[in-house]
């Protein structure tokens, strides 16, 4: 395990942060040395804090030990891989996951969203494109909420509190699904196409990812066990509807 030197210092089992690290901690799991390095130096430089360990194993320990804000993945490492380290994660957290892989294949990228990932980064990669990323889905993750409270039909939003509830019962949504839930829930009945539901939820457009809208639509669909929430309008995109 290390720390991004400028980032945070460790003394004995204490993190002491230094007075520019304002972003927030981030766990980054990836076994490569050079692409360990690139990552950690350009997020420290960045603001953040980086908790960088090389395994699976590692990065499900220390998860638990920091405040962690947002993990950037990769999926090939040794021991426990990638997906598996993601599904543990999100079956206790909805902290925000960025994978990050060799892997570029569309079967890879839908298995690693379909289990709770919010982004999908292919290797090579720019590493101003990597803090874009993190930054908008941080900034997404902890909106100034317009209003407290939302609802649509038997679904209550509540705003502030990041809390979704289905006829009375409380279901657990990732950070993007619930970001997502919000923008369909504050415009009932207007028609979104896949590339604005990408820019002004994600924040960012990159090729293949309107694939990214559909995973996370049908995600909602099973989580909420409302189908008819959320209709999909042939050639347009997707709206929200009172059931």
């Amino acid at each position: 395990m290390s720390f991004g030197t400028s980032g945070q210092t460790l003394i004995g089992n204490r993190i002491v942060p230094a007075g520019r690290a304002t972003g927030g901690m981030i766990l980054l799991v990836e076994d490569e040395e050079s692409v360990g390095t690139l990552v950690r130096t350009y997020l420290d430089r960045n603001g953040f804090r980086v908790c960088w360990v090389r395994t699976g194993e590692e990065a499900l320990a220390e998860f638990t030990r920091h405040p962690i804000r947002l993990v950037v993945l990769d999926i090939g490492l040794p021991g426990i891989d990638g997906f598996e380290v993601c599904r543990r994660l999100r079956s206790r957290s909805t902290v925000p996951i960025i994978m990050l892989t060799a892997r570029d294949e569309e079967p890879d990228r839908v298995a690693g969203l379909e289990i709770g990932a919010d982004d999908y980064v292919p290797k090579p990669f720019s590493p101003r494109e990597l803090l874009a990323r993190v930054k908008a889905i941080l900034r997404r993750a902890e909106p100034a909420p317009r209003e407290n409270m939302l609802a649509l039909g038997d679904v209550t939003i509540d705003v502030e509190g990041r809390v979704v509830t289905v006829d009375g019962h409380e279901v657990e949504l990732t950070a993007k699904e619930f970001d997502l839930l919000t923008y369909f829930v504050e415009s009932p009945g207007v028609v979104h196409s896949r590339d604005r539901l990408l820019d002004r939820v994600w924040g960012i457009s990159y090729p293949g990812g309107t694939r990214t809208v559909d995973v996370h639509v049908g995600q909602l669909r099973r989580k909420l066990r409302r189908p008819e929430l959320v209709r999909t309008v042939r050639g347009a995109g997707y709206k929200a509807v009172t059931p």
